[in-house]
């Protein structure tokens, strides 16, 4: 079944404060696949709240963007739909899915899953205030006591929804765990609509072997996803073509590292970006030789031109020492 007219059936997932342009333009730049925003605070939104309107602004983005919107009161829901569909979201999510104490806290997130008709009329005011797509993203339930994901997800499709993402976790388990993939078959089997699972596909074969399993229309890539922006175009060609794409290389891990802090300067400012790149490098040099005293060293650092400096440094010795390793 066709996803509303996407390219892939892969999907970045929407990520508080990390998938932000910089990210989204790096995905988008390794290939074909599916691009939603970080969550966008319907309550900022209408406000009219700079920040979250710069958050929300995909205009100059030359690829569709979803943008989720999160909140838990339906009237301010229809001028944050208007406002994201002129900031040039090419579809609408709503978050019903957060497991974040502050976010459900405010009834919002996951928190809807236990309030339908709540979510339900958030569903039909944002389906109502523009022609845009709209589509749910929600787990498998409160907790294990109270798993509705099935119920909810037909009362989504009855309130307009275009799609649904089904995270296989409950709220309680946040992220712990695994992934429980007979809801998302089950959800599958409950609707007429598409369906797209979410959780624990970290691989193109997981991410293949999830549809197989589930019958879901698309996967999405969340955590998996982070120090590894190539994963989501991975994904995409193997689904296609059955093909592995060929092994990343430290050079390219640092190229695609330097050019992921580009971004974030020219988005944010030096100093934000400084910060912010102490966490990617932590991912980018996962699984890496020497990457914890990388690390440690890396996050001393108080200026660009030496952070710059140590990740030329670090990568080229990693490369170097495959080189050696080759030759013996």
């Amino acid at each position: 079944m066709q996803i509303l007219d996407f390219d892939s059936k892969v999907f970045l997932a929407p990520m508080a404060g990390i998938t932000d342009r910089p990210l989204r333009r790096l995905v988008a730049s390794f290939g074909p696949g599916n691009i939603v925003s970080e969550m966008v605070a319907v309550n900022a939104l209408s406000r009219r709240n700079a920040k979250t309107a710069r958050i929300a602004d995909v205009r100059d983005e030359p690829y569709k963007v979803v943008v989720q919107l999160v909140g838990g009161d339906p009237s301010l829901f229809a001028e944050a739909a208007r406002m994201a569909a002129d900031l040039g979201a090419y579809a609408l999510d709503i978050n019903m899915g957060c497991p974040v104490k502050k976010i459900v806290n405010n009834n919002s997130g996951a928190y809807l899953m236990c309030d339908l008709p709540l979510a339900e009329q958030i569903i039909r005011t944002v389906v109502r205030a523009t022609p845009l797509k709209v589509s749910v993203k929600f787990r498998k339930g409160w907790d294990t006591g109270h798993v509705n994901a099935v119920e909810f997800a037909r009362m989504c499709e009855e309130a307009g929804a275009a799609y649904l993402t089904v995270h296989g976790r409950t709220r309680a388990e946040f992220y712990a765990g695994q992934a429980d993939w007979d809801i998302i078959a089950a959800v599958k089997d409950a609707v007429k609509i598409p369906v797209v699972g979410n959780g624990d596909v970290i691989s193109p074969q997981k991410a293949e072997e999830m549809l197989k399993y589930t019958g879901a229309d698309g996967v999405m890539v969340g955590r998996a996803a982070l120090g590894n922006p190539w994963l989501i175009a991975q994904i995409h060609n193997y689904l296609e073509t059955g093909h592995q794409m060929p092994e990343i290389s430290p050079q390219l891990v640092k190229q695609t590292l330097l050019t992921h802090i580009k971004e974030l300067i020219a988005y944010y400012d030096e100093k934000i970006a400084l910060g912010l790149s102490r966490k990617y490098v932590c991912w980018y040099c996962k699984n890496m030789r020497d990457a914890r005293k990388f690390r440690e060293n890396y996050v001393r650092i108080d200026n660009f031109s030496s952070a710059l400096e140590e990740i030329e440094r670090y990568f080229d010795n990693c490369e170097e020492q495959n080189r050696k390793e080759e030759q013996k």
